[in-house]
């Protein structure tokens, strides 16, 4: 019996020791010195210079060690900048940590949206960044250029694009992210502009693009999320302008977008779009 308890007992602290840990990230190259780590939150970009380490986006504060050990794979220079592209608690978590240490730099909606906390569900220490811009920032780092540029709303009113010249690479944050965009009308998105700001940004030049979430594409695949998201904006539109309930038209997004009852698409996106798509 005592054997037993002691197996249970051991049991049961492994689950809630596992229950509080950050899931298992990794780290696979993309180009280059330019790297993709997975896991968790939103992808972080990483690229690698002579003079330090630029990282764009850092996920949720309990994977900061893991974003840390995974870039010492790859290079012993120090993460010296951080844009992140929006505020969410899973793309700038982890300023929480790396303030002390690194540059955290953001549009300045992305920082107000923080410290307004305008994400109800993020932690209440989430942290802002340090530097701000309005519409474009460079970093110029170990002889690379990292530029960050606010084209418009999308997926929420201060999506940053960050765009590496050298490599003809762009990181959206959830501009692009999954099968279906979400809206976070609450921080300011928009279902309407979201388009508007992807062909903005579709005229840099690039071939290779890291989303806010799954895996790298290029340019035909932003394009083709880019379409999708103009698909969704017209069938919800010619819904709503039908007179179609909210219940109606969040049932045919559950069934023909699998948005599933109760998500943040749900809580977040459906309510405006009722509003925006008038």
């Amino acid at each position: 019996m005592r054997a037993a308890a002691g197996v249970l007992f051991l049991t049961l602290g492994w689950v809630a020791y596992t229950q509080t840990q950050a899931p298992r990230l990794t780290i696979t190259k993309v180009k280059e010195d330019l790297y993709n780590i997975e896991g968790d939150g939103g992808n972080v970009a990483a690229l690698v210079t002579g003079e330090g380490v630029i990282l764009i986006d850092d996920k949720y504060e309990r994977d900061h060690d893991q974003i840390v050990a995974a870039v010492k794979t790859v290079t012993p220079q120090p993460i010296k900048y951080i844009f992140s592209t929006h505020h969410h608690e899973d793309h700038s978590g982890g300023n929480v940590q790396f303030v002390s240490s690194a540059i955290v730099i953001s549009t300045a909606m992305a920082r107000r949206n923080i410290v307004e906390h305008k994400q109800s569900n993020a932690a209440a220490n989430i942290t802002p960044a340090q530097f701000v811009y309005t519409q474009e920032a460079s970093v110029f780092l170990g002889g690379r250029e990292v530029r960050a540029r606010h084209f418009g709303r999308g997926h929420t009113n201060g999506d940053g694009i960050v765009y590496i010249p050298s490599l003809k690479t762009i990181h959206t944050g959830d501009l692009m992210a999954g099968t279906s965009p979400l809206i976070d009308y609450p921080g300011g998105g928009s279902l309407v502009e979201w388009t508007k700001t992807l062909d903005a940004a579709m005229g840099l030049d690039f071939d290779t693009v890291i989303p806010g979430h799954g895996k790298v594409t290029d340019k035909a695949g932003l394009l083709a999320y880019r379409n999708n998201v103009e698909k969704l904006r017209d069938r919800v539109a010619g819904l709503v302008r039908s007179g179609k309930t909210q219940d109606e038209v969040g049932k045919v997004l559950t069934d023909e977008y699998k948005w599933a009852p109760g998500s943040l698409n749900m809580q977040w996106s459906l309510p405006g779009m009722m509003t925006e798509l008038k």
